[in-house]
């Protein structure tokens, strides 16, 4: 199944879609309360077959992310390739602990975008960044989930674009804490939330063998693979679940994958070969079976001094 979100123009509210022949078939209701509902997202589609509450062209409706308003978004670090690649341009190692627990922070569920809304950089940043990514949509209410279940947890999977402005990520994590304002405007979402079942036939090592791609104005960027996953959803949902809880709609986010961003290619290739993202360009995400993320960079505004 392959679900969405979109604004309805016949009552102004968050409608649930599944995507069924070429047409969105909608629910009366957002996707986040269907997920918090008894009702498993395959008994939904069997009602949106059979009684839909609105149907809609799939190609010229404007979606929104599946989930505009998540409860949380944690953001994990788990494709080595990305982190071994990052840390050596920076003449750094990787820390050992990565090694032994998967490590996330939590980003900003206020500043979730569409699938091609436009972006506006973060005020003050000259070196906006996508970082190129797969998120996993939480299902159902989970604490201490063992990895052996944590997949069941899972309604479906999303591109994510982490949206970075480098500049202010480094100034301030050199306190000792953050991202904050480095990764606090803008995550894209979408297009689809795409559920377990459909991808079970690519699965490979601790994901799927599925291409992840980006471009800027049409040039290739960013070229890997979703089986390159050094920790799974199941270890990432379950350590996300230890001593708390997990709720319907929480998002995972896998971190970059390898290639996946501008400042790993830059410190690699070199900032003439890989420029920091500007006002006017267009970036493409894509991964195989989810769809693409397409998103017009805007200027930002200024930054209110504080001071």
């Amino acid at each position: 199944m392959r679900w969405t979100s979109y604004r309805s123009t016949t009552d102004g509210r968050e409608h649930a879609a599944l995507l069924h022949d070429g047409e969105l078939l909608a629910l009366d209701r957002p996707l986040l309360a269907a997920l918090h509902d008894d009702t498993p997202l395959d008994g939904w589609a069997e009602h949106a077959r059979a009684r839909p509450w609105e149907r809609l062209p799939a190609e010229t409706t404007p979606l929104l992310a599946p989930v505009p308003d998540p409860p949380s978004v944690r953001d994990f670090m788990a494709f080595e390739n990305h982190v071994v690649t990052s840390h050596a341009a920076f003449g750094a190692e990787v820390s050992p602990v990565w090694y032994e627990q998967p490590v996330f922070y939590f980003s900003n569920p206020a500043a979730i975008l569409g699938p091609e809304d436009e972006v506006s950089m973060a005020p003050g940043t000259a070196r906006w960044d996508f970082e190129l990514e797969v998120a996993a949509v939480v299902g159902r209410t989970g604490t201490d989930v063992h990895p052996d279940r944590a997949e069941e947890h899972v309604a479906g999977y999303v591109v994510l674009c982490d949206w970075s402005a480098r500049d202010l990520q480094a100034t301030e994590t050199a306190v000792g804490l953050g991202p904050a304002k480095g990764k606090d405007t803008a995550t894209s979402l979408g297009p689809w939330l795409v559920t377990p079942d459909e991808l079970e036939p690519h699965r490979k090592g601790r994901g799927y063998d599925l291409r992840m791609s980006a471009s800027v104005n049409g040039l290739p960027y960013s070229d890997g693979t979703w089986a390159d996953l050094s920790w799974s959803f199941a270890e990432m949902l379950s350590y996300a679940s230890r001593g708390t809880r997990v709720r319907p709609g929480d998002i995972i986010g896998s971190g970059t994958v390898g290639t996946g961003c501008i400042l790993e290619l830059g410190l690699t290739h070199g900032e003439a070969a890989f420029p920091w993202l500007r006002p006017g360009d267009e970036v493409t995400l894509e991964i195989e079976q989810l769809g693409a993320i397409r998103s017009l960079i805007k200027s930002s505004a200024a930054p209110v001094p504080l001071r």
